[in-house]
């Protein structure tokens, strides 16, 4: 699609005023700001615009929010404003085609996960259901309302998805009673790419909150009740109660909020003996807890982004001090880096999704600084960028058809740019939103 003047404009600008003290921030400023745009976004016959998550054909409703929430302080521009409008079109639609699925396919074509039990959709790339996966629609159109005034989009589909929400949401707060999901990834690479106990879950009993088979990361929960998604879930509840306005549908809405975050209240918080009150990563109410975070967002590293509570909370500075030591098992330190990992990765890998939420969400310049600096890179990892490029070399001259595949274009500006036009002779890139939005 055609990159709207505006997003072009405000680029080169932000730009120019970088290079003026990091030129190699400003390249890969400019990179990562228009990477939605230029790679990711195509407009559907029916005008709303599907986008593509990195190099995989299908659209998550997670990333997909993230990939375009950067665009949305320029939605005064009438450009910008149908760009974010027609991608939320295109999640109303989705959420309304099943709720519980958290990637789509671009049409009724049957690609992605066709083995896991029971059988997707044809519209439906993968059905892990997360409860982010119905929270971020809902913030992006807050946001563009917010910013643009435009209520076009507050209609009956809106009420509807609200409808579908709220009673997904009831239902899965008696999961084991009441609850029609069910997920099995049969000969999953990893445990985590499935749900035990024929695909329900382990047990959970009713606290107030909200369940959800997969985090952010698509790894399965431990215990249902993932905290962070639940805490997103009423920050959203209230935006879609005052998208609503004074009706019945939004009393319902602020009515289930309070009795999540009742529940959050009640079975979330832990007492720790090293830093005092914390937050749990999850819970199942039947008092057992995990303590450690998700690398992707909603985190509990990301509680004052998503907008749950102010970054000076005591409880919130607690639990991150916690996160980030050894007393969280997936947090890691190297001679180069360090940082929040996954389950979803191999031991001591870092996601870069966790550093740039632990940078937005600090309160120390300096902190911010070592983050920034890590992100973009300083002249210390200059001898780690020849090696990749010389390593790139060796592999293409010694294996004629082989594809590289480099995960994210963020770290670098030029990572599948021919390595004698000065970049890292990749093929390919994965695009991850979040770095962008940092940025």
């Amino acid at each position: 699609m055609k990159i709207p003047e505006r997003i072009v404009a405000h680029t080169e600008k932000t730009a120019d005023y970088l290079a003026k003290s990091s030129p190699k921030l400003a390249g890969l400023y400019k990179n990562c700001y228009l990477s939605t745009a230029q790679t990711a976004i195509k407009e559907l016959d029916d005008g709303s615009l599907f986008v593509l998550t990195g190099d995989i054909p299908a659209m998550w409703l997670r990333d997909s929010s993230a990939q375009v929430n950067h665009y949305v302080a320029l939605a005064d521009d009438a450009e910008v404003a149908a760009l974010v409008k027609g991608v939320i079109a295109k999640q109303l639609d989705s959420i309304l085609r099943d709720p519980y699925a958290n990637a789509f396919n671009e049409e009724a074509n049957g690609r992605g996960h066709t083995k896991d039990i029971p059988l997707n959709d044809p519209w439906v790339w993968e059905r892990k259901y997360e409860i982010d996966s119905l929270c971020y629609p809902i913030r992006l159109l807050y946001r563009y309302v917010k910013k643009t005034g435009d209520r076009s989009l507050i209609d009956a589909r809106f009420e509807k998805v609200v409808r579908t929400v709220i009673d997904l949401w009831k239902c899965e707060q008696y999961h084991m009673e009441k609850s029609p999901y069910r997920f099995e990834r049969p000969n999953a690479k990893r445990q985590t790419d499935t749900l035990p106990h024929e695909g329900m879950g382990n047990p959970v009993t009713y606290t107030g909150m909200t369940w959800s088979g997969f985090r952010p990361s698509d790894d399965a929960c431990t215990y249902g009740y993932l905290v962070a998604s639940n805490m997103f879930a009423v920050v959203e509840l209230a935006h879609a109660a005052e998208l609503l306005g004074e009706c019945a549908l939004a009393s319902e809405a602020l009515e289930l909020r309070a009795q999540i975050e009742e529940g959050l209240k009640k079975f979330a918080v832990v007492e720790h003996e090293k830093y005092g009150k914390v937050y749990a990563c999850e819970a199942d109410g039947f008092g057992n807890t995990i303590l450690m975070d998700d690398a992707n967002i909603p985190s509990l590293i990301s509680i004052p982004y998503i907008g749950y509570s102010d970054a000076n909370d005591e409880l919130y500075q607690n639990t991150r001090k916690m996160l980030l030591s050894f007393d969280n098992p997936y947090y890691y330190e190297g001679k180069c880096a360090k940082g929040i990992g996954s389950p979803h990765t191999p031991e001591g890998y870092i996601w870069h999704l966790a550093l740039s939420m632990q940078g937005l969400t600090s309160i120390c310049k300096d902190e911010m600084k070592e983050i920034l600096d890590l992100i973009y890179g300083g002249n210390e990892n200059l001898e780690g960028i020849e090696f990749v490029k010389h390593t790139n070399s060796i592999l293409t001259n010694r294996n004629q058809g082989l594809i590289l595949l480099a995960d994210i274009d963020a770290i670098w500006p030029k990572v599948t740019a021919a390595l004698e036009d000065g970049g890292l002779g990749f093929h390919y890139r994965y695009d991850t939103a979040f770095t962008r939005d940092l940025l």
